[in-house]
């Protein structure tokens, strides 16, 4: 319930604040946008119909197939031209919002991009809402909805991190705790690897320590406690804790690209990543390929769950599309049942969809299973700007073994001051 609220919070804040500065739009001019917008998305137009979808290069086998079901399915109703223009998932807000106009008809990206392009006013609400809500997963109906309207088509629940490791090496009982991974790959001469200094993965050592954070009602600064010197566990725990794992001979802070090499090379055996690496891992490791959700770490002497931030990605339509009720056909097509369990088959992505997570097949692959496990201790990703280079810098700084003997407090207190800052320096 914490997290809806706080999420919730940064809706208004923030979808308040850049409408103010979108032309100078009010509320009322807004509503009768969305009302326009609701009525064009129930038209279809014959004769020509020219789409365009922007979504990353390695997903385009696959959606091709979507596309071409689709024409099938919609013969004889429009003359269809559609384009996959190749655009990550992580740049779609600032390639949208740059230029809504001329952006793609449907696009896809991660949650954590809904709330600004809704206030950019780019995103036409999902038009048959009760259905896709019902159809799919309720955490990702959430993460794709503003004030309970649907602005976006969901397609996949797996956006999150787990352990891949490898079963040669490790046993079920292994992989519970860190140390004990930590010790078997040292044993062995092996690494386990993470990205330690992104502030993505490092929020898993602090998440369920009681320490706080997240993001103030402005929408734009966090609030942050990780330097408390009070409770069962104090920030300098977590930083002393923090010190002791990456000073282990053992571990290796990697990027997500340097940590699939060494897999493939055979140095690292255990790793912290996403569902992106699985066909890739499962291919190394053949049929001693694991994952699971993340283990525990040792702080004062207790094991404490590691957390992770969660995430799903989603078809937004463009408001501005020139084949409004088209373009909203088309997400719906590639975020259905059927496309969803295709898209599980070759691209091994987790379906939001509820029936197609169901399944028999999806509960067999390792790395969905992991991701869904590892969701009930994670937490979407709500964070301001500030949040990732004050993670960056601290962990440097723990990697490297604190090399200037900096005290712990005044660590923490600088990691603190930084994410709660008005604005990045």
């Amino acid at each position: 319930m914490k997290k809806k609220i706080l999420t919730t919070m940064l809706a208004v804040a923030l979808i308040s604040a850049l409408l103010a500065g979108c032309g100078g739009k009010t509320a009322e001019s807004t509503e009768i946008e969305q009302e326009k917008s609701g009525n064009d998305a129930q038209q279809l137009e014959s004769g020509e119909v020219s789409l365009t979808i922007w979504a990353e290069e390695s997903n385009f086998d696959n959606l091709s197939k979507m596309i071409d079901s689709f024409k099938q399915e919609y013969a004889g109703q429009a003359d269809f031209t559609i384009t996959l223009v190749n655009s990550a998932d992580g740049q779609t807000r600032n390639s949208v919002l740059s230029d809504i106009h001329n952006a793609a008809d449907v696009f896809s990206m991660p949650d954590d991009q809904l709330y600004s392009m809704i206030a950019g006013g780019a995103l036409s609400p999902v038009v048959n809402q009760e259905a896709v809500k019902s159809a799919n997963i309720e955490e990702a109906v959430y993460a794709a909805s503003y004030n309970d309207v649907l602005y976006a088509y969901p397609y996949s629940a797996d956006n999150g991190y787990f352990l891949y490791y490898d079963k040669n090496y490790f046993t079920q009982e292994d992989v519970q705790t860190l140390d004990r991974i930590l010790e078997v790959a040292s044993e062995n001469d092996k690494k386990i690897s993470m990205e330690f200094n992104s502030g993505w993965y490092l929020y898993a050592f602090f998440g369920n320590t009681g320490l706080e954070f997240g993001i103030n009602d402005d929408g734009v600064t966090n609030y942050c406690n990780w330097n408390s010197t009070e409770g069962s566990i104090k920030g300098v725990d977590v930083a002393r804790s923090l010190l002791q794992i990456t000073q282990s001979p053992a571990f290796i802070s990697q990027s997500n690209e340097s940590f699939l090499e060494s897999v493939e090379s055979g140095e690292v055996i255990a790793g912290i990543s996403g569902v992106w690496h699985a066909v890739e891992i499962q291919e190394a490791w053949g049929a001693d390929y694991g994952a699971c959700k993340l283990p525990t770490y040792t702080i004062n002497g207790e094991q404490v769950q590691m957390s992770s931030f969660t995430g799903y990605k989603m078809f937004g339509v463009n408001a501005y599309s020139e084949h409004l009720g088209w373009a909203h056909k088309l997400a719906d097509w590639l975020t259905n049942e059927e496309n969803q369990t295709l898209r599980f088959v070759e691209r091994s992505q987790g379906p939001s969809n509820k029936n197609a997570a169901a399944s028999d097949e999806v509960a067999a692959v390792p790395a969905i299973s992991a991701v869904i496990e590892q969701s009930q201790y994670g937490v979407l990703q709500r964070v301001g700007n500030s949040y990732w280079d004050s993670c960056t810098n601290f962990a440097d700084i723990i990697i490297a073994g604190n090399p200037d003997n900096v005290p712990l407090q005044d660590l923490m207190d600088n990691l603190t001051d930084g994410i709660a800052a008005s604005a990045v320096q």
